[in-house]
């Protein structure tokens, strides 16, 4: 059997520039990272490794030192204007980290359009060896397992995956039995996380826990065991744990991405 892949999701140690995060992944004992080229938002802190040359030549030197290797590359939004063409260059940068693994937002209304955009990202992206994952967030126009199935299945290209993230399958109520309908050719990695609490009524609330306020896995009342029994074994493991609490209390990036992988193991170990 081969040992799974734990990779260190960008959101969970934000502030790191690219460098510094794969020396803090290769320090706490991951395997590989997750690069962020596009912010998820306007607003947040990024370090723009498409424009920035020197930053890449940072970034792949780091990479080779350590021996860390790229998972997955994020994160790109398919919106009513998009035009794929656009994102190449993106996808261009992605590849030469390594990175095989794509995740997509979905930010149209339009279902017939985005399937449209993403089948035709799925047909640019096969290019570079690179597979678009399909995120499901319930604050998106893909809110749930069962719509990123149906928009990943209607796309109808071999490349096309579907994310699961466990704060959003729970989140968004998405239900265990739906997960044997993602074949595995269709999923080549999840996010892992916990998240605390019942599922709140106001969207905003979920929105604002998701991007700071998640727990390391067990830490919390997600049913993790029944997700990761229901997902492929030794699928890979992104863990996205942002905790903003902790970092304000000083907890350094370090101490938090060692937190994570030692929780995250604990928790396969019980399966």
């Amino acid at each position: 059997m081969t040992e799974r892949i734990y990779s260190l999701a960008a959101l969970t140690v934000l502030e790191l520039s690219p460098p510094e995060m794969v020396e803090v992944a290769a320090r706490a004992g991951y395997s590989h990272v997750g690069l962020r080229l596009v912010p998820a938002t306007p607003e947040e802190h990024h370090f723009p490794l498409v424009a920035d040359a020197e930053l890449r030549r940072q970034t792949l030197t780091r990479l080779r030192d350590t021996g860390v290797r790229v998972l997955d590359l994020e994160i790109l939004r398919l919106k009513p204007e998009t035009r794929v063409a656009d994102f190449a260059r993106i996808l261009e940068v992605g590849a030469e980290f390594g990175g095989s693994e794509l995740l997509i937002a979905g930010n149209d209304p339009d279902e017939a359009r985005l399937t449209d955009n993403f089948a035709a990202l799925c047909d640019l992206a096969r290019d570079y060896a690179i597979r678009p994952h399909l995120e499901f967030m319930p604050w998106t126009d893909v809110r749930d397992l069962r719509q990123a199935l149906r928009v990943v299945e209607n796309a109808g290209r071999d490349n096309g995956c579907v994310l699961v993230d466990a704060f959003h399958f729970d989140r968004s109520g998405s239900s265990l039995a739906d997960l044997p309908a993602l074949l595995p050719g269709r999923i080549r990695y999840a996010q892992l996380c916990d998240v605390a609490g019942p599922r709140p009524d106001d969207m905003d609330e979920i929105l604002r826990q998701a991007r700071n306020e998640r727990r390391f896995p067990g830490d919390g009342d997600c049913d993790l065991l029944g997700l990761l029994r229901a997902l492929p074994a030794d699928l890979p493991l992104s863990l996205e744990i942002p905790a903003r609490q902790l970092m304000e209390q000083g907890v350094s990036a370090l101490e938090r991405a060692q937190l994570a992988l030692d929780k995250a193991r604990a928790v396969v170990a019980r399966i």
